[in-house]
């Protein structure tokens, strides 16, 4: 099995089923959580060094940061209903308690951070939703931390793909501390799929392909993006969603395509293609 690939496991005592960190990455800025919670469950933690980013993926939750709560948040029962997330942003230095109103499935995204910005909702309201790309490249972005929107490095999306179609694509890296030109930006992706007993294709690559993985991605798995292109590409009969996660060293995402496809990003009837996760 490629080491770029985290399958989900049985939850563990507090409801983990999938995890990332920077050291068990051997990388530097981003770590990601998955939590599948009973009702009734409760997870408490301690953001540390780490600003956070819960993103109430399915189900309905009480969240409470130092005191301060958020009541009965979360909208959406399955990550494939075409409806943005709640989420909830926590500084680093917080303590937070997440309790589950009913089934819940949480991302916990994390980033490094000095506790410099409040505690604060996430609507879906708050969330810019396009659609990107053209034909056979068209998928559905959710921005639930985007680059405007206040943090100190995180940036979070979701995107849904359908059957048949491709996403993060044409490829697109951003893995060189080269600004204005490129970020450096290290990045997970959370794949579901649907139905679930499908799967999708990540292709992980690098230009003098000394990394060049091609994955296929069964659904609840982590896909480690330490560097390269890495598009996705859904099998007709099986929609796709993922939830990105990405960190640097500035907090700005500014990509580099593969230029190899840039003649893909020539307008087409329905408007012009994007790079985009």
């Amino acid at each position: 099995m490629s080491d770029l690939l985290i399958k989900a496991g049985a939850p563990d005592k507090d409801g983990c089923i999938a995890a990332v960190s920077p050291e068990s990455a051997g990388w530097k800025y981003v770590g990601f959580e998955v939590y599948q919670l009973q009702a009734g469950a409760t997870l408490e933690r301690d953001s540390e060094e780490n600003e956070v980013c819960l993103v109430l993926l399915a189900g309905r939750a009480d969240i409470e940061v130092d005191g301060e709560r958020f009541a009965d948040i979360g909208g959406r029962m399955s990550v494939f209903e075409d409806m943005a997330p709640y989420a909830v942003y926590v500084p680093a230095g917080a303590h937070y308690e997440v309790s589950a109103l009913t089934e819940l499935e949480l991302g916990v995204c994390l980033a490094p951070g000095s506790g410099k910005y409040p505690a604060r909702l996430i609507t879906p309201s708050d969330a810019a939703i396009e659609d990107r790309g053209y034909g056979s490249m068209t998928r559905k972005v959710v921005n639930i931390l985007p680059e405007h929107s206040v943090a100190e490095s995180l940036l979070v999306v979701e995107v849904r793909t359908g059957g048949g179609n491709w996403s993060s694509y044409p490829p697109h890296k951003h893995d060189q501390d080269n600004l204005p030109a490129e970020s450096y930006l290290e990045e997970t992706y959370y794949h579901r799929v649907n139905p679930a007993k499908g799967f999708v294709v990540q292709r992980v690559y690098n230009d003098d392909r000394s990394l060049d993985e091609t994955i296929a991605v069964p659904d609840k798995s982590i896909v480690l993006v330490p560097e390269g292109y890495h598009p996705v590409s859904a099998p007709p009969g099986y929609d796709s969603y993922y939830l990105n996660v990405m960190a640097g060293p500035v907090r700005t995402w500014v990509f580099h395509n593969d230029p190899d496809h840039e003649w893909l990003f020539k307008p087409a009837q329905s408007g012009t293609v994007t790079a985009a996760e």
